[in-house]
C-alpha cells in the first residue's frame, strides 16, 4: 500500500534534494504554481509504467505524488499500486499544504488560458459560426444546437467531450520529465 507523507515531513527532505516528485495536476495548474523540483505527470495521461523506466536507477526509490490538494495523488499512487509499483508516497494536502509549509515553489508568470475557459471560447465561436451561417441555410442551425445540448448534457453529467478533447490539444499537454514543465529562468520564479 502507498504511504503518506505531510509537507511539513516533506521539508527535511526538499532542503536536501535528491528526490522524485510528480505533479498529476492539469498542466494550466501545474504552470501557474507547482513545487520546485516536482515533474509534470497529468492524470488523465498518467502511465505509471513509462514514470517508473524514466527515472532509471532511481526506480527503486520513493516517488512523492502531488496535486493540488490530495485527491487526485491518491489515485495516481492507487494506479502505480495496480500497475505493481509500491513504493510511492502521496504528499497529504498537495500543492496548499506545501505552500503552507512554507516549502518552495515555481511560479509562472505566463498563465495558460484553463481548459474551462477554453471550452467557453470554443463553445461560444462554434456557436456564433453555425448561427451566422444559418443565414445561407436553416440547416446550419443544427450546430449550435448540438452545441448547446452537448454544454447541456455536460452540465448533467458532470462529463466534458470537449474538455477532454481540448485537453488532448499540444498546448496543454507536457510530457513526464520535461523538468519544470516549460517554465524557464526568465518565466518561472520562486
Amino acid at each position: 500500500m502507498a504511504g503518506s507523507i505531510t509537507a511539513q515531513e516533506f521539508a527535511p527532505l526538499s532542503r536536501k534534494g535528491g528526490f522524485d516528485l510528480i505533479d498529476v495536476r492539469s498542466p494550466s495548474e501545474f504552470y501557474e504554481v507547482h513545487a520546485v523540483g516536482a515533474l509534470l505527470a497529468p492524470l488523465d495521461s498518467l502511465d505509471p509504467k513509462a514514470v517508473m523506466e524514466s527515472r532509471g536507477e532511481r526506480s527503486s526509490e520513493p516517488l512523492y505524488v502531488i496535486c493540488k490538494s490530495g485527491g487526485r495523488s491518491e489515485q495516481a499512487c492507487r494506479m502505480f499500486e495496480q500497475a505493481g509499483y509500491a513504493n510511492v508516497i502521496n504528499v497529504e494536502g498537495g500543492t496548499m499544504a506545501w505552500i503552507g509549509a512554507g516549502l518552495p515553489v515555481n511560479r509562472g508568470t505566463r498563465r495558460p488560458i484553463s481548459i474551462e475557459r477554453q471550452i467557453r471560447m470554443l463553445a461560444g465561436v462554434v456557436t456564433a459560426i453555425g448561427a451566422a451561417a444559418s443565414y445561407f441555410s436553416s440547416w446550419f442551425l443544427i450546430v449550435p444546437m448540438i452545441v448547446g445540448l452537448g454544454m447541456a448534457w455536460a452540465g448533467y453529467s458532470n462529463s466534458c467531450a470537449m474538455g477532454r478533447l481540448l485537453a488532448r490539444m499540444p498546448w496543454n499537454r507536457q510530457a513526464f520529465g520535461g523538468g519544470c514543465g516549460g517554465c524557464s529562468a526568465g518565466s518561472c520564479h520562486s
